[in-house]
């Protein structure tokens, strides 16, 4: 039997009705818009978590109940709007189907793309004529970067904006070189012990190095999660294997915590080839 994904959806508004009601939940009812930002932000949070575990190989259901809980967030919303008279769930959907449409005139319409770049051009144009529509100018190729979004993140973004206007480096060699510059800076920043010369270089730095992860494809958001990942099973590792030769976490000896730290590391080459794996209390 064919699933009926318009059907779930209803249903699953109609339960979010139910909890806002007179006879629903006391804490579904006490919710305001206010109160829901940081369950917004863990729900995305959660649901990348499952996305990484996917793209090591893992199962997929996880990120079905995730995403799951990341829509409810959106009904639940939703509901507040509706109650206030502002928009309700429905106007949710049609706004995000009517964007996608007409910024997709090369699927929807009559005109003719070569490839993805052309299709990226056309989307800054598209945007531009939104953005004049709606507040009388055309305003930024930036608008639109969260303010408030993981500074690598919005660092990506914001060049990656940028670059579709055609103001980039012109190759992965120069961003390479604007990262060594950098870090020359970064070091005489160190040397002269300034407080702000170093934020201000170090920044410079992770801003060069993100440029350099746009141009290898490889997101530096992504990236440093997944070292955040690498970092946290290496130490719990370390601390088991301490434990298991009897010596306190606080009371162990740089080389005795490295000694485990690089037993981690082949840990991990060894996982990948798919032999046995050693335990932590011998290396």
């Amino acid at each position: 039997m064919p699933k009926d994904a318009g059907r779930e959806f209803e249903q699953l508004v109609e339960v979010m009705k139910r909890l806002r009601g007179e006879q629903g939940c006391p804490w579904d009812r006490d919710q305001t818009l206010a109160s829901l930002r940081p369950y917004l932000i863990e729900e995305a949070y959660e649901v990348l978590d499952e996305m990484d575990q996917v793209v090591r190989g893992g199962p997929w259901k996880g990120l079905c109940e995730e995403l799951g809980d990341l829509l409810f967030q959106i009904v639940f919303q939703g509901r507040l709007a509706h109650e206030r008279g502002e928009f309700d769930v429905a106007d949710v959907c049609r706004s995000v189907r009517e964007k996608l449409i007409r910024r997709h005139p090369h699927v929807f319409g009559d005109l003719e793309v070569s490839g993805a770049e052309e299709v990226h051009q056309n989307w800054v144009k598209l945007k531009a004529a939104e953005r004049k529509e709606k507040l009388g100018h055309e305003g930024s190729v930036l608008d639109g970067v969260p303010s408030a979004a993981p500074a690598l993140l919005r660092a990506e973004r914001l060049t990656e904006k940028a670059s579709r206007v055609g103001f980039d480096w012109s190759s992965i060699a120069e961003v390479r070189n604007k990262v060594s510059e950098e870090m020359n800076e970064l070091d005489r920043a160190i040397g002269s012990a300034d407080p702000s010369a170093i934020e201000h270089e170090l920044g410079d730095v992770l801003f060069a190095l993100v440029n350099l992860a746009r141009f290898t494809r490889t997101p530096a958001e992504d990236a440093l999660r997944q070292a955040n990942r690498r970092f946290s099973e290496r130490f719990r590792f370390v601390e088991e294997g301490l434990r298991q030769r009897g010596i306190a976490v606080g009371g162990a000896t740089l080389e005795q915590m490295e000694e485990l730290w690089q037993h981690a590391k082949a840990r991990e080459r060894i996982n990948q080839d798919g032999s046995a794996l050693p335990q932590p209390g011998k290396p």
